[in-house]
């Protein structure tokens, strides 16, 4: 299975972005749950958020749940990430992830498919 992650950029405080993560296998993709981490500079790589394999339940990091909504569209082996309000904080190698079960955990290793990465800058 490949995860093809695309949609970062720079931008600035405030502005918004739409990450996209595509899924080569979809009999992989639609029954799994599906999350987003990110890995600043010198940082270990974090939860940020997920959604179960149905997008029933969605849970995120703190510090986005206001500002960051995660969606699939499993016809369609796609995953979303629609940031909004950004922060020079959320800078940072986002990576989407596929999970060993239908569920999302915050857990790095519950997941055992990684896409390549895209770099997201906020300036301030």
């Amino acid at each position: 299975v490949q995860l093809q992650a695309s949609g970062g950029g720079l931008v600035q405080t405030g502005d918004s972005l739409r990450l996209s993560c595509a899924a080569s296998r979809r009999g992989v993709f639609s029954n799994n749950g599906m999350a987003w981490f990110r890995q600043a500079p010198g940082e270990e790589r974090e939860f940020v958020a997920g959604i179960d394999w149905r997008g029933g339940t969605r849970n995120y990091l703190d510090s986005v749940k206001a500002r960051f909504t995660i969606s699939r569209d499993n016809p369609k082996n796609m995953l979303y990430l629609q940031m909004n309000s950004l922060k020079p904080e959320d800078t940072a190698v986002y990576y989407c992830a596929a999970a060993r079960s239908a569920m999302a955990s915050r857990q790095a290793p519950d997941y055992h498919y990684w896409g390549q990465g895209t770099q997201v800058t906020v300036s301030s």
